[in-house]
């Protein structure tokens, strides 16, 4: 949906239009849209927010690989937490969003912002809004970059970084 490209951007078309009122509709009330995207022959799942950063001025946040329907309690838990003022910094390990399982934050690169929040481009129309990636271990406590995380499961919940691995903290020195 994005036709961002370093210029002004187009008018949006009427579909376009309606989606983003949408989208301003959702934003003032619940504070933010909360997409789910399933999962495809391309890869895992994914949840992703719009409208934090343009509401509260909290970073847009994006879940990958979880089960379907658990991907919006994480994005609704990360925002209820964000706008009481809680603010999440990378490799920092953050208690009770589950039932006793860790999350952690990196920071998402922009190259992954059309693939991951395309559609927060309808709202953010030059794409200027920061993203952070929610990432979480699987039962075991093992996160993807962990060496003994099981198979695939670095696929299934890659880290949306340059590098695909964290690269504002060094796991096991100062981050999970």
């Amino acid at each position: 949906m994005s036709r961002h490209n370093g210029r002004v951007p187009e008018p949006l078309n009427p579909e376009e239009q309606r989606f983003r009122d949408w989208l301003l509709h959702e934003t003032e009330v619940n504070g933010c849209a909360v997409i789910e995207v399933p999962p495809d022959e391309e890869g895992a799942g994914y949840t992703f927010s719009v409208g934090a950063w343009r509401r509260y001025g909290v970073a847009e946040a994006v879940v990958l690989g979880l089960p379907e329907g658990m991907g919006p309690v994480l994005i609704n838990a990360y925002l209820d937490r964000a706008r009481s003022g809680e603010r999440f910094l990378p490799g920092h390990v953050y208690d009770e969003f589950f039932d006793g399982v860790p999350v952690t934050v990196e920071r998402v690169n922009k190259g992954h912002y059309l693939e991951y929040f395309g559609s927060a481009f309808v709202l953010y129309r030059k794409g200027d809004f920061p993203a952070l990636q929610l990432l979480i271990p699987t039962a075991e406590g093992q996160w993807p970059w962990s060496a003994d995380a099981p198979m695939g499961f670095s696929d299934w919940q890659h880290v949306l970084t340059e590098s695909g691995r964290p690269e504002s903290w060094v796991p096991g020195l100062n981050g999970p």
